[in-house]
């Protein structure tokens, strides 16, 4: 089974979209078994897979809700716990047009964060409870480990406590980017957090290990060393050209920017990747602009592969649609071989 994550500091690069689509097209066509784990408070992968219907109900009706969510996993540490809760039934893929089963965001993980915050600082302090908390997204994925393949996290472009526990949960990372040079700095700001709190991590755990022997291994926490999720590629979102009086504008600001990522990328998150990747294959494919299309999947809860007529598809966009699904075919084929799937 492996786990990846979807992430950039930088917001607006079709994170969700693509995460949603590439996981719909595993699913699909290689037939295999997906779980999409929502962890953005924001939760547009939730609104993005289920329809009005079942995430109003979710919503709504609160914790007492019959459909769990994320923050039923959490519960625990939300009253001071170090353990998740366990055996919480994610939405099955029969009841969505993604053909993927969901674990469905909550809001309320914005309040979560504050306490995992907190735990970072215990957990640097070499504090048992604290280095826990901070890897309940293991405690997950080995719940989940059995019954899937892949295991999907969409998460927020923000460098806050709830992401590094995500990366520290995970094994690889994917940073979907835009043609600007906010995403390149996205990237460098990734780079530079990583090497910080890992350089903190694994002074608390050195002092855990000591403080408490065996803990760690109890927990099933490696006490050689912090572990990290692994760079395994980024996408590029394609630029869209304006036009004034009909003139085409000059694109060279966005062909240098272009050529400039992959070196980028290999600068900051080369000491990032796996050992035997080679870097020449971190670049996924390009994610072409959709234009229309992607509202339309958001309002009919599909991906856009599934779109069709009775969507409301229509014109122009079965072309654009021919077009996406090849783009997200090399990207889904190009990120389950950097992956080893």
């Amino acid at each position: 089974m492996k786990s990846v994550v979807f992430f950039n500091n930088k917001g607006g690069v079709g994170k969700t979209t693509l995460a949603c689509n590439v996981a719909s097209h595993l699913a699909r066509v290689r037939s295999l078994r997906v779980l999409l784990v929502d962890c953005d408070p924001q939760c547009n992968t939730t609104q993005l897979v289920l329809d009005n219907d079942q995430w109003l109900a979710m919503y709504w009706n609160g914790q007492g809700s019959a459909q769990p969510t994320i923050i039923d996993v959490v519960s625990p540490i939300e009253l001071g716990d170090s353990d998740i809760q366990r055996h919480v039934e994610p939405v099955k893929s029969s009841s969505n047009r993604f053909g993927v089963d969901l674990m469905p965001g909550h809001p309320r993980m914005s309040i979560i964060e504050d306490l995992l915050s907190r735990s970072w600082s215990e957990a640097a302090g070499g504090d048992i409870g604290g280095v826990r908390r901070s890897n309940w997204v293991a405690s997950l994925i080995r719940e989940y480990e059995d019954r899937y393949d892949l295991i999907f996290f969409d998460v927020g472009p923000s460098l806050g406590s709830l992401n590094r526990t995500v990366l520290i949960g995970t094994e690889y990372f994917v940073t979907p980017m835009g043609a600007d040079i906010f995403s390149i700095v996205g990237v460098r700001n990734i780079a530079e957090w990583l090497r910080s709190w890992l350089n903190i991590y694994a002074t608390g755990l050195s002092l855990c290990a000591g403080r408490h022997p065996g803990a760690l291994e109890k927990f099933n926490i490696s006490p050689s060393g912090p572990s990290v999720a692994m760079f395994v590629g980024y996408t590029v979102q394609q630029y869209i050209t304006k036009s004034k009086k009909g003139v085409r504008r000059p694109t060279l600001a966005f062909e240098r920017i272009l050529s400039e990522i992959p070196d980028e990328v290999q600068n900051s998150l080369g000491e990032f990747t796996p050992a035997d990747l080679d870097l020449s294959e971190l670049r996924l494919g390009d994610v072409p602009n959709m234009y229309s299309l992607i509202p339309l999947a958001q309002s009919v809860n599909a991906p856009i592969a599934a779109l069709q007529s009775a969507d409301g598809l229509a014109g122009g966009q079965y072309g654009q649609q021919a077009n996406y699904i090849h783009n997200i075919e090399v990207v889904s084929e190009a990120l389950a071989r950097n992956v080893g799937l």
